[in-house]
């Protein structure tokens, strides 16, 4: 090789670019185009703002499959961390997330640690001064959805009263709210409050579980108007606008993010006769009936895990395919519910009012649906309430709103 040839190589090398593995040139891809993304970290996962509260302290713990600390189980965590937990509470769905909607949650013993699990759902919605004595603190750690209706935050009031009524310390470790990025919806009316709705805020409240938490102590909503000594471990770099796509499903019949973000205006179907999905591979991502005109999409719902006793069980059902549009919805929807009632054959039979009146938070969205309002028009109505909401809101907030 003569000298003239060897500057030559010398001098290819020396210009190449040095190349780094697929991952760290992803990464550095990342960066560009977020320079500012952080990790989100879960008020669970901020263990040193807790656990030295916990230390020598009989704790009990209202959690379910959720509750997760990276791969861990929160109660495994706990244990592994020497903290010396007496007690499980389990939400409406059971401990590890199995019952149906509705079903009677039993008492009974975690396999795996030995711990007792006192039900939380069936007759013993709210913990007794005996079920609560050998405690100091409870925690609450599940992951909600951002929906006035869905049960795990009526649990975490009962909780909060009973500790107020208990002298008992109350830590909520904040998840994300995946509805968390708009607020929408009618206001309930507490003349029809009940366990889908115990609280003066829209279907979709936009707060976190602690946000909330500090509202319902904020504002004297126990009973008696009682506060409890309440603590809540917040998130580290979460924002209204974050993208949380669920790692583990919160109930069966949410099993993605899209039948999450269909939930809120999906779940009214649950106070009507046309099915909401339940049965399928996709609840609440497609909505149907035998009797529904168009049979351009049909689908049959048959028992399963979270379903056992579905709407039109074994019935070909036509309807609608809500999948396919990606977009995040952005308002809570009535147009659905407004076709399948102007396209029902029975249309006196066709709400379960009862208990739709207590999704809806009033009697006058039924009456609305029934005079054929428009969607505007329904809209406008909750407009007065929504704004005095939102408002309030502002005053509970713990991270940056959208």
């Amino acid at each position: 090789m003569n000298i003239l040839t060897l500057l030559c190589l010398l001098f290819t090398l020396a210009c190449k670019p040095s190349e780094k593995p697929e991952n760290e040139q992803k990464k550095q891809v990342e960066t560009q185009q977020n320079p500012t993304a952080k990790t989100l970290r879960l008020g669970a996962e901020r263990m040193g703002s807790y656990l030295p509260q916990l230390k020598g302290k009989r704790v009990g713990a209202v959690v379910n499959q959720t509750s997760m600390v990276g791969q861990t189980h929160l109660i495994d965590t706990l244990l592994h961390q020497g903290i010396e937990v007496k007690q499980i509470f389990a939400p409406e769905h059971g401990f590890r997330g199995a019952a149906d909607a509705g079903e009677v949650v039993k008492d009974g013993k975690d396999v795996k640690t030995g711990l007792p699990i006192l039900s939380l759902y069936g007759k013993n919605k709210k913990p007794s001064a005996e079920q609560l004595e050998n405690l100091d603190v409870i925690l609450f750690d599940i992951q909600d959805v951002g929906v006035r209706f869905y049960t795990y935050i009526s649990t975490m009031h009962y909780i909060m009263e009973a500790c107020a009524e208990n002298g008992k310390k109350v830590i909520v470790l904040d998840r994300p709210n995946p509805n968390g990025w708009y607020v929408d919806g009618p206001v309930l009316d507490l003349k029809f409050r009940s366990f889908v709705g115990m609280h003066p805020i829209p279907v979709v409240h936009g707060l976190t579980v602690g946000e909330l938490a500090d509202m319902i102590n904020g504002e004297a909503w126990l009973k008696g108007g009682k506060q409890c000594d309440l603590e809540v471990v917040p998130m580290e770099n979460y924002t209204h606008t974050t993208r949380y796509s669920l790692p583990v499903k919160p109930s069966p019949n949410l099993p993605n993010d899209r039948a999450i973000e269909l939930y809120p205006s999906i779940c009214f179907f649950e106070g009507t006769v046309v099915s909401e999905g339940r049965g399928t591979e996709a609840p609440f991502q497609m909505i149907g009936a035998p009797w529904y005109p168009d049979c351009s999409y049909t689908f049959t719902p048959v028992s399963r895990e979270g379903a056992k006793h579905p709407k039109f069980k074994n019935e070909k059902c036509c309807g609608k395919d809500l999948r396919e549009k990606e977009e995040r919805e952005n308002n809570l929807f009535f147009s659905e519910l407004i076709d399948f009632y102007q396209n029902s054959p029975d249309k006196k039979n066709f709400f379960r009012s009862s208990f739709f009146n207590k999704l809806a938070g009033n009697d006058r969205l039924i009456q609305q649906i029934k005079e054929e309002k428009s969607e505007a028009e329904i809209r406008q109505s909750w407009e007065p309430e929504l704004g005095a909401y939102k408002a309030m809101r502002k005053q509970y907030l713990l991270y940056e709103d959208f």
